[in-house]
């Protein structure tokens, strides 16, 4: 007989997913009450936990549970848990879409992350080369620079939080334990201003209403802090108020300012922003090097663990000041601009504008000369720098989460760099890569990850290539 949703079976949890859940394998049982050897996911729990699981989804080779009762705890967990909501230090846990290891001691979720970059690059890449040990976060804790909170109406006053996990539905939560104590004094602020004036907030069923989200970011180097307000329109009640109230309320006030984003869309920021107060960026340092920062520009959200990963990715590069190095899908240029003290000349790739145009102005106030910026995609940017005869020394990789399309690779491994160091943030694709690099002639070198979000699932690595002796 299968598995059937509803049922209770006993189960083991032997490993862990890439996205934080638990993986068992269902026995059979003396009566044969379930289909001995299917693979069942179950959230918030931790290798060696014994339980009993509710199966909430079957599917034709796997299943989906939940925790029913904790029979035996795993030795990796913070403290016992009874229910699917694991006993922990926020009471959000479980509910809200953010952190999945905040039931598991913290030198364990660095070991589930490990194994999934050695996983991936065993399996997918077929590379037989363990990884360097994790580096991990000094502060798994309040670490992140930049929230997005989004609004919704609700039965009494507007609601600001975070999303369950797979759904828009809203989790009422103005403090965040990955998130600066200052973020809730904003939101409070934010909040407090709509119920004052009738600020109604965004519908999305609706399509109706104002405030859509309070964006914020916090400069940690120079404390300086941004709120933005996203919104279906420019026309906002009493700004003076809400503008006096976070002069008051939230330490280090640098910018207030407004996003129109009117479009029946997922995606947070629209086109334009105008400032209500303050200044129309904020500055942070990395790395020795002043950026700025506006809504809409790239930056990385723990900045004390992007110091330590571009340390990587520079050791990795092994520059002696004369070479010439590309940096594909560079963002603001934050990489490669922290390189270029070291290099001959250092030129960044990005097919975002406006991201483009945050690199250039980086790379003025802080008198780089030796750094050019191409707004382009990057396979047709880098044929267009080997026709015009540009041949770098190194090759800087940072792409999104679906890794390098296969025209980026074969353009890199023309122009036959002698690094290219590789910055990923998802093992499976970036062992994919690394597979097509072999193809290529480029060997796989260190392979170090990084810990940039903690608590969560995620998990940067820095991989080092070389072109194979012949």
């Amino acid at each position: 007989m299968e598995l059937k949703k509803n049922q209770v079976i006993p189960l083991t949890i032997t490993g862990m997913t890439a996205d934080g859940s638990g993986v068992g394998r269902a026995a059979a049982s003396d009566e044969g009450e379930h289909a001995a050897g299917m693979v069942v996911f179950v959230p918030f729990t931790a290798p060696g936990d014994q339980i009993d699981c509710r199966i909430l989804k079957v599917l034709p080779h796997r299943a989906y549970g939940r925790v029913e009762r904790l029979l035996v705890p795993s030795a990796d967990r913070v403290a016992p848990a009874a229910s699917e909501e694991a006993s922990c230090d926020c009471e959000a846990f479980g509910k809200c879409g953010g952190c999945v290891y905040r039931h598991v001691r913290y030198e364990a979720e660095l070991r589930y992350k490990w194994q999934r970059v050695a996983d991936a690059v065993r399996r997918i890449a077929g590379i037989e080369r363990e990884p360097e040990p994790i580096v991990p976060c000094n502060r798994p804790e309040r670490y992140r620079n930049k929230a997005q909170y989004p609004v919704a109406p609700g039965p009494y006053r507007p609601l600001a939080g975070f999303y369950a996990p797979r759904s828009h539905r809203l989790i009422e939560r103005h403090d965040c334990r990955l998130q600066p104590a200052v973020f809730r004094e904003a939101v409070d602020t934010v909040i407090w201003w709509m119920k004052k004036t009738g600020l109604p907030a965004y519908d999305e069923k609706e399509g109706s209403g104002v405030l859509r989200h309070i964006y914020l970011r916090l400069a940690e180097a120079t404390g300086e802090m941004m709120v933005c307000l996203v919104c279906t329109s420019g026309k906002l009640p009493d700004t003076r108020l809400l503008t006096s109230r976070l002069i008051e309320k939230v330490p280090g006030l640098a910018s207030v300012t407004v996003n129109i984003n009117r479009e029946d869309t997922n995606v947070v920021l629209g086109p334009d922003t105008f400032t209500l107060w303050g200044k129309e960026a904020i500055t942070d340092e990395l790395c020795g090097l002043r950026f700025r920062l506006s809504p809409r520009s790239f930056y990385q959200v723990n900045r004390p663990q992007a110091e330590k990963l571009y340390s990587l990715a520079a050791q990795a590069a092994g520059l002696t000041g004369q070479e010439t190095v590309l940096d594909l899908y560079c963002g603001t240029g934050t990489i490669g601009l922290s390189m270029a003290a070291h290099a001959g000349q250092v030129v960044g790739v990005e097919t975002v504008e406006a991201a483009v145009e945050d690199a250039r102005r980086n790379a003025l106030e802080n008198g780089i000369s030796n750094a050019r910026f191409l707004c382009a995609d990057a396979g047709k940017a880098a044929v267009e720098l080997l026709q015009e005869g540009v041949h770098p020394d190194v090759i800087i990789l940072d792409p999104p989460r679906k890794g390098c399309d296969e025209a980026v690779i074969a353009a890199v491994s023309a122009m036959a760099p002698g690094r290219v160091v590789y910055v990923s943030c998802d093992p499976a694709t970036m062992a994919r890569d690394l597979k097509r690099f072999a193809e290529q002639g480029y060997q796989t070198g260190r392979i170090v990850p990084v810990d940039m979000f903690p608590r969560t699932a995620h998990v940067e690595t820095v991989a080092v290539l070389s072109q194979q002796k012949r």
